[in-house]
């Protein structure tokens, strides 16, 4: 399939700009690949689709508040910071993005917090990447607190062009499930589960599996390619335990339900299966890149947002639930009002 297959157009009016005090009334358009039909519940309506013995796979990555503002050494200009990845802990290394790249070399020098915190240009690792080498005389878990105490959670563009970073996001960002640092989005068909919710599955018998992926900067990028099969992505890292394995697994030998939060719960589980289905442990990179037509193994449910045109996440969705079918489902949302992207409402594909 071609790029120009997955363009539609997005009033801003319908992207959620916040997402609702109560995260239980998000809608919901519940799409049946079998029957062809689309129906428009609530959120708290998912409970009617899962039974005792059903799993829902949780995606556990925690985001990282890890968009910084920067002074570079001697001068008045200010660097925007976006941290992508830990390198080396004791070093303190890290993969960054900055901006604007074309006053930054080796050997500059950033500073953050008036000084209080330094960072060291050591090397150019992409056209826009730096590795920032940062000068701190705290312990690690001082340094730490330090640098995510000054940064910003890293909403998406089109959210950002319509409204500044907030401080309620750093909690509106982050599912309540979060526990493994990593990413730098979120995994954002998590975000509608509330403790309620979570709950009721628990008394259900619907057992909730966390496995890890950190979500990247791929995410962020724009496909550049018509033909999307010469589209590289990056590499991201994800984890899946020996016991998230096994009961998964106990669930597809005895034809239960599994379904994945979001589209990076599916991405990790279809870069870890064996031809029968089941699923493998593994730690490791996954650069998985997911469009139609493609045959699922790993799962037979898919909880999704409504994602921006043109995005990898459209394009699983599409691959799970169908082109045709999620696109109709798409032009009905918008003819219906649904609220789009992160903070907007959810899509459940069975």
């Amino acid at each position: 399939m071609k790029l120009s297959q997955f363009k539609y157009f997005l009033p801003q009016e319908l992207i959620a700009l916040h997402p609702l005090e109560d995260r239980d009334n998000d809608r919901l358009m519940v799409v049946d690949r079998q029957k062809q039909t689309i129906e428009h519940r609530q959120f708290k309506d998912i409970l009617d689709y899962f039974e005792d013995g059903d799993v829902i796979v949780r995606n556990d990555t925690k985001v990282l508040p890890s968009v910084l503002l920067a002074q570079k050494e001697s001068t008045d200009t200010y660097i925007n910071v976006f941290l992508l990845r830990e390198l080396d802990k004791e070093s303190r290394l890290w993969d960054a993005l900055v901006d604007p790249a074309r006053k930054i070399r080796i050997g500059n020098k950033l500073f953050f917090d008036e000084g209080n915190l330094l960072a060291e240009v050591i090397d150019n690792t992409t056209s826009r990447g730096r590795t920032l080498r940062f000068l701190y005389s705290g312990t690690y878990e001082e340094f730490r607190e330090k640098l995510f105490s000054l940064g910003q959670m890293p909403l998406p563009e089109h959210i950002l062009r319509l409204r500044d970073v907030e401080p309620c996001d750093l909690q509106d960002y982050q599912t309540i499930y979060a526990k493994k640092e990593g990413a730098v989005t979120a995994p954002s068909a998590g975000l509608h589960f509330t403790r309620r919710i979570l709950k009721i599955l628990e008394i259900k018998g619907v057992d909730c599996v966390d496995i890890t992926l950190h979500a990247g900067i791929g995410n962020f990028r724009d496909i550049d390619v018509e033909d999307l099969a010469k589209h590289k992505i990056d590499s991201e890292e994800m984890e899946i335990t020996p016991e998230a394995a096994d009961r998964i697994n106990a669930a597809k030998e005895t034809g239960h339900r599994i379904c994945c939060v979001g589209t990076t719960s599916l991405k990790a589980l279809e870069s870890s299966v064996y031809m029968s289905g089941m699923i493998k442990p593994y730690k490791g990179w996954t650069n998985k890149f997911i469009f139609p037509p493609y045959d699922f193994l790993s799962a037979n449910a898919l909880l999704t947002n409504f994602n921006p045109p043109q995005s990898g996440m459209l394009m699983i969705a599409c691959a799970f639930g169908g082109y045709d079918l999620v696109m109709r489902a798409y032009r009905e949302a918008m003819n219906e009002r649904y609220r789009f992207l992160p903070y907007g409402d959810a899509m459940l594909i069975i």
